[in-house]
């Protein structure tokens, strides 16, 4: 697969040496910006998957007429934590 640039990014000073001063053993500028890129193309993903997932449960409860009150989710939002926990817990 052939690899493709982005744009250069201009920045104040500061936050180039900002950047530099937290990268870890072995990696570049170049290396943190493309994980720092990729990591918010997949949070706005996830950001527009969740939003998709909200207002088609809210359809749903429209047509539905299936509410459940916040007493009610919580009490089922904890009942999932507790099945997850770990023992001892």
């Amino acid at each position: 697969m052939k690899t493709a640039t982005l744009p250069s990014l201009r920045v104040e000073p500061e936050l180039r040496q900002a950047a530099e001063s937290v990268l870890q053993q072995g990696e570049s500028l170049s290396g943190l910006m493309e994980k720092s890129l990729r990591d918010e193309v997949n949070r706005r993903r996830n950001q527009a998957e969740f939003i998709a997932r909200g207002l088609a449960a809210r359809e749903d409860s429209r047509q539905t007429g299936a509410y459940f009150t916040v007493d009610e989710s919580l009490a089922r939002l904890d009942a999932i934590l507790t099945a997850h926990a770990p023992a001892g817990r």
